[in-house]
């Protein structure tokens, strides 16, 4: 998918983004399982903005490197607005940088509930101090949800950053 006309990614037209402002990047993935820092990988030169992501795809590790705290695991669960909170300033805090993207959500088939469906993906975007979170819930199967988690995680710091 295409962002702005002259980059041929979303992920180019961020990187692009951060190198203007002088700001650095890292992640923490559940759901996604890394696929935001391989799109952000794929673009050449993101080493100067990108330092590297978690994918905390079991809670122990959400806990564990991430310091999200037992308790909101525990009450809210992984695939909720405060664990992406906790995760998004957890990456941004233990890789050292200004920003960070986390997203954990339920991608199916199976594992949603009436409360918690197929599809729902919370993405947080930590920038210098402050945390936003959206809730999704994405149409369509296991990838798809997938891949709209990424290409919306940039649409959000993108967003972000240009204001």
């Amino acid at each position: 998918m295409l962002s702005k006309p002259g980059y041929k990614t979303k992920a180019e037209a961020l990187g692009k983004l951060l190198l203007l402002k002088n700001l650095t990047l890292s992640t923490a993935e559940s759901c996604t399982g890394g696929m935001i820092g391989a799109a952000t990988t794929s673009v050449p030169g993101s080493s100067s903005w990108f330092r590297g992501g978690i994918i905390a795809y079991d809670n122990r590790i959400k806990f564990s490197l991430l310091d999200v705290p037992e308790a909101i695991l525990d009450k809210y669960g992984a695939v909720s607005e405060e664990a992406v909170s906790a995760m998004a300033e957890g990456a941004a805090k233990k890789l050292n940088t200004d920003c960070s993207i986390a997203v954990s959500g339920i991608a199916g088939p199976d594992g949603g509930t009436e409360e918690k469906p197929v599809g729902l993906v919370f993405i947080g975007i930590y920038c210098k101090g402050k945390v936003e979170v959206f809730k999704n819930v994405f149409p369509g199967r296991r990838e798809e949800v997938r891949e709209q988690a990424v290409e919306k995680s940039f649409d959000y710091l993108i967003s972000i950053l240009s204001h």
